[in-house]
């Protein structure tokens, strides 16, 4: 098996992503991989331009951005006591663009991530960073689906 140096977890700071957390860490432990914990905030290209007032929206970007950062904060104070070798990012952008880019850019061995399982309509709406990065990732990807979702 091919040794894992650099391992990115992609994250959405859900219930979905402590799944995947657990074989990220699990797997940067046993090959002493640097782990890259990353969130991106989800701003679909040219939001901005709906809002009257461009204050307003970046207002309230750093309202979000601050908020992400506690909680990404607290995530990593909480599960990260015992491993050291980690870097948390946070980005703003189209989260599989930004996985992609940021895996690229690092040189990651794999790419970490939890999928939500959603079928049907939710799908079609509201579409699957998982099987984007999955389709497009030049390394390979663990994407965990929570154990109580069933097929």
């Amino acid at each position: 098996m091919k040794k894992f140096n650099k391992i990115l977890f992609a994250t959405d700071l859900t219930e979905f992503s402590e799944c995947a957390f657990d074989y990220a860490l699990t797997l940067a432990k046993e090959f002493n991989a640097k782990l890259i914990i990353l969130h991106v905030i989800n701003q679909p290209l040219g939001l901005q331009d709906y809002y009257a007032l461009q204050t307003s929206f970046d207002t309230i970007m750093q309202e979000v951005e601050k908020s992400a950062e506690k909680m990404m904060d607290e995530f990593c104070e909480k599960k990260m006591k015992e491993y050291g070798n980690y870097e948390k990012v946070i980005l703003l952008g189209i989260p599989d663009f930004e996985i992609l880019n940021r895996a690229d850019s690092e040189k990651v061995d794999l790419i970490v991530l939890g999928t939500h399982g959603r079928a049907g309509v939710d799908r079609f709406l509201f579409g699957s960073t998982a099987e984007k990065v999955v389709r497009k990732a030049l390394c390979p990807v663990m994407t965990v689906r929570p154990p109580e979702i069933k097929a």
